[in-house]
């Protein structure tokens, strides 16, 4: 800037005084000054290169191997690789495992909405409530990532269990007269362990959102004379809707892939597409068809995700 107003103002003043042109050195003016090209940024793609490289093989590769088994069959106990939907007309023409897709969107489904349900609440007391114990409060949230996903499952079996902390409890305060099987390998029983695992990565995207929220607003609708119910309503839930979806995502896509938990505290009328894909790679050994379900589960997630997005929640 400060080269181009000297060649401005040298430029005024040979207007004004044509003779002082002749006295000038001849030199190039910053306009014709070629430029120097410049270096490509050599640094940066090597510090990109391994991450890309770990993407591509780690993950981008076996997509692409699990996208290509989806449409290959299997035949007397050998792979075909050639084109073939028969997986896919197999899945979707079979009753049988329609109605597992459907339990298992379903279960998602409810799964995340009770996770929502409680991240709200306790999200909100965390950020507004907590003071300077909000820290402890979201690390008493995270606490539990810190164990073992299989300790967490294996807890709920014992507190669920014939024998265990809930039948005896209600045995001590005379509720039942001898232990019940009704608390576990069902439907109930899979469901509050999943809400009981995923409720962390539900409830830190929303006290994140609760976080970010502009308290002028709140002022504002104070001043307005507005209820809480309403200040509720109309400013802090659509503004606390992206960190809610991003959480939703999170949890439906968490129970769509998981096949521990049904297998472990869920009865065998209520297997889930987790299990269905565990078992063709495994003892099934239909790799193809395995594949196709994995596929199917991927397509679910990622027309949710779509969905959410679209909805602002990665804004």
């Amino acid at each position: 800037m400060a080269e181009r107003q000297k060649l401005r103002s040298v430029g005024t003043a040979l207007e004004r005084n044509p003779q002082l042109e002749a006295q000038l050195p001849k030199t190039q003016s910053l306009e014709t000054r070629p430029r120097r090209r410049d270096r490509p940024p050599t640094a940066l793609y090597a510090t990109l290169l391994p991450p890309l490289l770990w993407m591509t093989l780690l993950y981008f590769v076996p997509i692409a191997i699990l996208i290509s088994y989806s449409f290959w069959r299997l035949e007397a106990f050998d792979i075909v690789q050639e084109f073939s939907l028969v997986n896919f007309q197999t899945i979707f023409g079979n009753a049988a495992y329609r109605t597992v897709i459907v339990r298992t969107v379903t279960t998602a489904l409810g799964v995340t909405v009770i996770d929502a349900a409680i991240a709200l609440p306790l999200a909100l007391f965390i950020t507004r409530y907590g003071g300077r114990y909000r820290t402890l409060l979201t690390l008493l949230v995270i606490l539990p990532l810190w164990s073992s996903y299989l300790v967490r499952v294996f807890a709920w079996k014992i507190i669920l269990g014939y024998n265990g902390i809930l039948n005896s409890a209600l045995l001590t305060l005379g509720i039942l007269q001898q232990p019940s099987q009704i608390f576990l390998y069902n439907q109930f029983s899979t469901t509050l362990t999943f809400v009981h695992v995923w409720l962390p990565f539900m409830i830190l995207p929303v006290i994140t959102a609760f976080e970010r929220l502009p308290k002028d607003l709140l002022e504002a609708s104070a001043d307005l004379n507005a209820s809480p119910l309403t200040t509720f309503r109309r400013i802090t839930l659509p503004l606390v809707t992206p960190g809610l979806l991003a959480g939703s995502i999170n949890v439906f896509a968490l129970t769509m892939g998981d096949f521990i938990t049904p297998n472990l505290v869920g009865s065998p009328s209520g297997i889930m597409l987790g299990s269905v894909v565990s078992s063709q790679f495994g003892v099934a050994y239909n790799w193809p068809l395995g594949a196709a379900f994995a596929l199917v589960v991927m397509l679910i997630v990622f027309l949710a995700l779509t969905i959410v997005v679209r909805r602002g929640a990665l804004e």
